[in-house]
């Protein structure tokens, strides 16, 4: 009984880590092309699936953790091993962590665009205030020594 609700909570899992997986890559393409109404609109929907699935990875928590077993692919294992279904309960196992780890990867590469691109836009600011910039040139063709920050508006 309680490997027919094991399989039943990683299946439950599936959908929902599909379209997080999916989320995360219309992320990037969004990030790159700055699209901040659809950025907000995605984080507010990768909300509600990371909660979602925190709630049902608790819940498969509770339940191997209720039968004496870790909480991990070993106490997974311990109940597939009993079971029936067991091979099918790793199967859908393996799928899920596939999905998690693709999930981890697209986050990542996610997390280094927002860091390229909050470099960019310091990198930008401190230009127009006037901070150390890279070589700019004089009218005469020397570069420029910018000594003093200067207000946008006089940039």
């Amino acid at each position: 009984m309680h490997d027919i609700t094991l399989l039943q909570l990683i299946e439950d899992d599936l959908a929902p880590t599909q379209e997080l997986l999916d989320l995360l890559q219309k992320e990037a393409v969004a990030l790159h092309g700055r699209d901040m109404a659809k950025l907000e609109q995605i984080l507010a929907r990768k909300q509600s699936l990371i909660v979602l699935l925190e709630q049902q990875g608790l819940r498969r928590n509770n339940l191997l953790v209720g039968l004496g077993l870790s909480a991990d692919r070993a106490g997974v294992k311990a109940v597939a091993e009993l079971s029936p279904n067991g091979e099918i309960i790793m199967q859908q196992l393996d799928v899920l962590t596939q999905l998690m780890d693709n999930c981890q990867q697209v986050n990542e590469t996610n997390g280094r665009i927002i860091q390229a691109q909050q470099h960019a836009t310091t990198n930008q600011i401190r230009i127009l205030m006037g901070g150390d910039s890279p070589s700019l040139y004089d009218s005469r063709g020397a570069t420029s020594p910018m000594d003093k920050p200067r207000a946008i508006s006089q940039v």
